[in-house]
């Protein structure tokens, strides 16, 4: 593969179920068969979103397994780890599973270093021959990447960035030099202006994916002005949704919101929607084209 496909990649949310957050594979296979019938690219399963650093490795394998069976749609599978030798794992479990369904696996930049991101990178491929997406998502990490020296680690086999570390729309117009594809992330809040500086589509998970794939549909056929006026009527959600240190509660509460998973719990250390936000949150949907509340 010479690049990640270019477009929207639905990232994908672990359901949890009763008070024993137990993984929902019924509520899993519903979201997942929604982002099928939308059109996204692919999914991207097992990352931040998926809360895949609070699962277990027999539950990692359990959403990859409903995910799989649920839908046709090729996979980036996410690797929560940042060291070598655990990532190389988690690697092996995603491609025993997913087989040639497996676009690429997700790796987090793992050092301020090229040097030492580039070494990670290629002991990864080398002992698993997975096609690589390198997320710079300092947020996360805890790593910021001066994006030169992210560019210099782009090593054989990495098919993608996913871009997450402000300002976006200045990385991706930087990283472009890696010459693989770049992807916004953040919810879409940058997304207008990533397609501006060339990103290859988004890759994250906000709760409208349609919206995402009208914006990007749109700049692609007509250039700003449409993609503008497509993704206009969600941007209060965009940013709403990504509020920090309450983005994944707020997003599992739309999901829920919309019928696509049963229950919004999240996993601690993650935090639950506060009851202050539930009115403007239940504002923001109601506002967007076509609501229907429950």
């Amino acid at each position: 593969m010479n690049g990640l496909p270019s477009g929207v990649w639905g990232v994908v949310a672990t359901p949890f179920s009763g008070t024993g957050l137990d993984v929902d594979t019924a509520s899993l296979a519903r979201l997942v068969r929604h982002y099928a019938d939308i059109g996204v690219t692919g999914l991207t399963v097992l990352g931040v979103f998926g809360e895949a650093a609070q699962l277990s490795m027999a539950e990692r394998a359990t959403v990859l397994r409903t995910v799989l069976d649920s839908v046709d749609l090729p996979l980036v599978v996410g690797a929560s780890s940042l060291g070598t030798a655990p990532v190389i794992e988690e690697v092996h479990q995603a491609r025993s599973l997913a087989g040639d369904r497996l676009a690429a696996v997700m790796v987090q930049a793992n050092s301020a270093s090229a040097e030492v991101l580039a070494a990670h990178l290629t002991a990864i491929r080398e002992a698993t021959g997975a096609d690589l997406v390198v997320q710079d998502y300092p947020l996360v990490s805890g790593v910021s990447i001066a994006k030169e020296q992210l560019a210099a680690a782009v090593v054989p086999g990495v098919v993608a960035i996913k871009a997450e570390a402000p300002p976006t729309p200045v990385a991706v117009a930087a990283l472009r030099a890696s010459g693989v594809p770049v992807f916004g992330g953040l919810g879409g809040l940058w997304l207008l202006d990533e397609l501006a500086a060339g990103a290859a589509g988004a890759m994250t998970g906000f709760s409208f994916p349609e919206a995402l794939l009208s914006c990007t549909g749109a700049w692609h056929r007509g250039g700003y002005q449409p993609a503008r006026e497509a993704l206009l009527p969600y941007l209060p959600l965009v940013n709403f949704e990504q509020q920090a240190g309450i983005a994944l509660a707020i997003r599992k509460e739309c999901l829920r919101s919309r019928g696509l998973i049963a229950e919004s719990w999240v996993r601690p250390p993650a935090v639950s929607l506060p009851e202050s936000l539930r009115a403007q949150l239940a504002t923001h949907l109601s506002a967007l084209p076509g609501w229907l509340s429950e």
